[in-house]
C-alpha cells in the first residue's frame, strides 16, 4: 500500500555553493544514464547541477545524484535515459553544495509541468486527434514566514535579486528526497491581514525535470 505523506516535518534545503563546473564530454542512454566529464567526477551520494547541455533535454537543468563515481565517469542515480534524445554536445557538471536551510517556509505548490495537447486533426477524420507537444514550465509558488534574520530567506533574496537560479532539495521525514533547479522569484516584501502571520511570496521556475529520490 502507498505510504500518504503530510507536509510535516520537512526540510528544505538552498544551494549555498557550485563546484568548479566540469565539461560533459558524454551521457550515455541507458539505465542509469551515465555522464562523461572532464576532469574528475563528482563523488558518489553528492548532487549534481546539470546545464547547457544540447541534445539529452530531458537532462539540461536538472539536478540528479551521482552514484558509481570512477573517474571521470558518473551515474545519475534514478535516472533512466534509455528512451531519451541522444546526447550531441556541450554541457557542465556541478557539485552542490546545500548549505542552507529554509525554515520559515509555510507552504508550497507545483503546477506545469504537463505536456501540451496539439491538434492534428484533418479534414479526413470524423474524430478529433491530437499529439503530445512541449512540455509547460513546472512552478512552485509557495509563502514563508517575513524573517529578514532567516539565512534562506537572506539566501533567496539574494538570488532573485541577480534572477539566479539555485538548486533545491525537499527530504521527507521517512528519507523521501526531490531535488531541482529553477530561477527564484522572492521579493522579500511583507504581506498579510490584520492578526494574520506577516507573510512573503515565494516563486520558483523549474528550469528541468525534478528527481525523485526514496533514500
Amino acid at each position: 500500500m502507498a505510504e500518504a505523506l503530510v507536509w510535516s516535518g520537512v526540510q528544505v534545503a538552498v544551494q549555498s555553493a557550485l563546484a568548479t563546473a566540469l565539461p560533459i564530454t558524454a551521457i550515455t542512454r541507458a539505465n542509469p544514464g551515465v555522464v562523461t566529464v572532464t576532469g574528475t567526477a563528482p563523488t558518489t551520494g553528492s548532487f549534481v547541477y546539470l546545464s547547457n547541455i544540447q541534445g539529452m533535454t530531458q537532462v539540461d537543468g536538472r539536478v540528479v545524484r551521482s552514484s558509481a563515481a570512477s573517474g571521470s565517469t558518473f551515474s545519475m542515480e534514478g535516472v533512466d535515459s534509455t528512451n531519451f534524445d541522444v546526447y550531441s554536445s556541450g554541457g557542465q557538471a556541478q557539485a552542490i553544495t546545500f548549505g542552507t536551510s529554509l525554515s520559515i517556509a509555510l507552504s508550497l505548490n507545483g503546477s506545469g509541468g504537463e505536456a501540451e495537447q496539439i491538434d492534428v486533426t484533418t479534414i479526413h477524420d470524423s474524430i478529433r486527434k491530437t499529439r503530445l507537444g512541449a512540455f509547460s514550465q513546472l512552478v512552485y509558488t509557495g509563502t514563508c514566514i517575513w524573517d529578514p534574520s532567516d539565512a534562506g530567506f537572506v539566501a533567496l533574496k539574494a538570488a532573485s535579486e541577480i534572477k539566479g537560479t539555485r538548486a533545491i532539495r525537499l527530504s521527507f521525514p521517512n528519507g523521501y528526497k526531490v531535488a531541482f533547479a529553477g530561477q527564484i522569484g522572492f521579493s522579500g516584501v511583507p504581506t498579510g491581514s490584520a492578526q494574520g502571520v506577516v507573510e512573503t511570496a515565494l516563486t520558483i521556475t523549474v528550469s528541468g525535470p525534478v528527481t525523485n529520490y526514496t533514500t
